[in-house]
């Protein structure tokens, strides 16, 4: 967990940026040679914590994937993202 600071001051709040990585069945489409790692922004904006936006990168060429993650896997990055930033890690 790192924090983004915005030297302008145009964002309000604070923003968190996560690199996670994640495993993938061989059989998934999503699945690449070498992983893929989420790059998820983390808002707090008084005590409302929520997911700015991400993105999927394959960790071998460092692109990014043109895909979506599902509401439950959203819910779950979300979760472990606000214990981290509430927990201060």
């Amino acid at each position: 967990m790192e924090e983004i600071v915005d030297p302008t001051h145009i964002i309000e709040g604070e923003r968190y940026e996560f690199l996670l990585d994640i495993e993938i069945d061989e059989e998934d489409e999503l699945y690449r040679e070498g992983g893929l790692e989420i790059r998820a922004i983390i808002s707090k904006k008084n005590d409302e914590i929520a997911i700015a936006n991400y993105f999927l990168i394959a960790k071998a060429d460092a692109s990014v994937l043109d895909f979506a993650l599902e509401e439950d896997e959203e819910a779950m990055i979300l979760a472990f993202c606000k214990e981290r930033i509430l927990l201060g890690e």
